[in-house]
């Protein structure tokens, strides 16, 4: 299946991505979690407590028969909206200031009045610092507002009252001219039209003095009693600790949800390569390998050899060029990867020359001295020399010579021949590998000495140039990154490539392998990297994959 057949088909997102998220954003859910935490401890313990009092209060209608059952709902017989807003005046306010010796505005905050629907029952709810100053708080809210409606009322029935009495003297008084008016003498039996109608004139007004005085009665006679407390606020009474468990529970859910929500709103905003799939879809390119760390921070190696054999194209190919490792930031492990690709490359055989940056060199020397440690410097292994034929030792002779040992002289003179002295044997140079060979006094045995190693040409002590290291039978040579190119096999370490181009350009003569750190590297930077290296004419060759831990 073609790369990009894979990068179009779009990945779906199902809900254990989803429920991934939260984890991977988990220092955001933590640090949402503990303010959330921290702001109800210190609502808790740090803060005063609020302690809240509250006070119910029987609203009663104001009728004429205290024992007569209002008609309809008791909401009809008493308007609750117009009740509560007598409670929350500022005659109520004052009055409960006065008691507490708080100011009216914190009064107005404290006092809360509930009046439910359908219901004649008010519940003053009053919160303060301190418990007695609630309980005096809530009560004195209901007392001052039972006074100042049965103060309306009166105020209301004494008007009523007055305007019957000015009624009824006016009526009264016109009886009396009335009764003035009538003749002293005038005969009860046969009385004249005016006498008539005098007679018919007081009893109208009669009539109305009696109906007067009957409506006055009743108004006088009307249950004016506001109502009643039935539940006084005492002590004790409910405060902001006492739920104090519960609200920790609370405080640490809610802030773990709203860490949640956090940390999905940071994910649309800042979106992170996440999987493979992401990456090939990103990127264009296959995956050569994941590059997982170890405990101590180091790349796993067997991803690194997993890796190199992944690059064999590039190992073995006749046309190989630099290969040069790029990524989109500095802290995606590509200083890792570059440097212990090269580790194994060396520990291959092979002889790499890899060029850094100055800045990165002083990241990238430590990790290569480890390569080292972990993989000790090999000397190859010298062809044997054939064993030396030993030399005959001189035999003793006769004496008078050879013909006297042949039987000619005097046998019991013997002549002894002197033994020839061996040269000293010098050094024998190896023309294949340079080594030298010296004999040691025991002729079975040869000591090889290995020749010294040339020092670069040219190459200061403190450059990067020809600053090799031995890693098993190969070999690293730290050169910078713009050295001229030369044979063998050339890893580059480009800089980060989103603000410097060096690495880039050396791309263009070879083959650009990207880093990218799971968890790590933003989508919106590696597009961007993707699109700026086809822009100038370089094709990735693939991808490796960071990020991973493996214990």
């Amino acid at each position: 299946m073609d790369v990009t057949d894979v990068a179009a088909r779009q990945h779906p997102v199902g809900l254990a991505e989803l429920a991934r998220i939260p984890v991977r954003r988990w220092r955001t859910v933590l640090a949402t979690a503990a303010s959330v935490l921290a702001a109800v401890l210190v609502y808790l313990f740090v803060l005063p407590a609020s302690y809240t009092a509250t006070t119910a209060v029987v609203v009663r209608p104001v009728v004429t028969d205290p024992f007569s059952v209002p008609s309809g709902g008791a909401d009809r017989a008493v308007n609750m909206t117009a009740e509560s807003g007598i409670a929350t005046s500022n005659e109520v306010i004052d009055k409960v200031a006065a008691i507490t010796g708080r100011d009216t505005e914190e009064v107005a905050d404290a006092l809360q009045v509930e009046t439910p629907v359908g219901g004649q029952v008010m519940r003053f709810a009053y919160a303060a610092h301190s418990e007695r100053e609630a309980v005096d708080g809530a009560n004195g809210a209901a007392r001052a507002y039972l006074d100042l409606r049965r103060g309306i009322y009166e105020n209301q029935r004494a008007a009523v009252l007055k305007s019957y009495d000015d009624t009824i003297a006016v009526v009264t008084a016109q009886r009396t001219t009335t009764q003035k008016s009538l003749p002293a003498n005038q005969s009860a039996e046969s009385p004249s039209p005016r006498t008539s109608a005098l007679l018919d004139q007081l009893r109208a007004l009669n009539d109305q003095l009696a109906t007067l005085a009957e409506q006055r009665s009743k108004i006088a006679s009307a249950d004016l009693s506001p109502g009643s407390i039935t539940s006084a606020a005492r002590a004790p009474v409910p405060s902001s600790r006492d739920g104090a468990p519960l609200i920790l529970v609370g405080g640490l859910l809610g802030g773990l949800l709203l860490g949640g929500l956090l940390a999905f709103v940071r994910e649309s905003l800042d979106r992170r390569l996440r999987t493979t799939a992401e990456a090939v879809s990103a990127i264009g390119a296959p995956l050569l390998g994941t590059v997982r760390r170890l405990r101590g921070g180091q790349p796993d190696e067997a991803d690194l050899r997993y890796l190199a054999l992944a690059l064999a194209r590039w190992v073995d190919g006749p046309q190989r060029g630099p290969l040069v490792v790029l990524s989109s930031a500095a802290d995606e492990g590509r200083e890792q990867v570059t440097a212990g690709l090269a580790a194994v490359l060396a520990g291959g055989g092979h002889e790499v020359r890899l060029g850094v940056t100055p800045e990165s060199l002083e990241r990238i020397r430590p990790l290569m001295l480890e390569a080292q440690r972990r993989n000790p410097p090999v000397e190859p292994t010298p062809a044997p020399l054939p064993r030396q034929r030993p030399v005959p030792t001189a035999a003793p002779v006769a004496a008078g010579g050879p013909a006297v040992a042949a039987g000619g002289g005097d046998p019991d003179e013997t002549a002894v021949i002197p033994a020839v002295r061996k040269p000293r044997p010098f050094p024998t140079p190896d023309a294949k590998n340079g080594a030298v060979y010296r004999s040691t006094p025991n002729e079975e045995q040869t000591q090889v000495i290995p020749p010294p190693r040339p020092a670069t040409a040219g190459v200061a002590p403190g450059r990067t140039d020809g600053q090799e290291l031995r890693i098993g039978p190969g070999s690293v040579m730290l050169v910078p990154l713009d050295a001229p190119p030369a044979d063998g096999l050339t890893l580059l370490d480009g800089p980060p490539a989103l603000h410097d181009e060096r690495g880039v350009r050396a791309a263009r003569e070879g083959r650009a392998v990207l880093v990218a750190a799971r968890d790590r590297t933003r989508l919106s930077q590696l597009t961007q990297l993707v699109e700026r290296l086809r822009s100038v004419g370089v094709e990735p060759f693939g991808f490796v994959l960071t990020g991973a831990d493996r214990g």
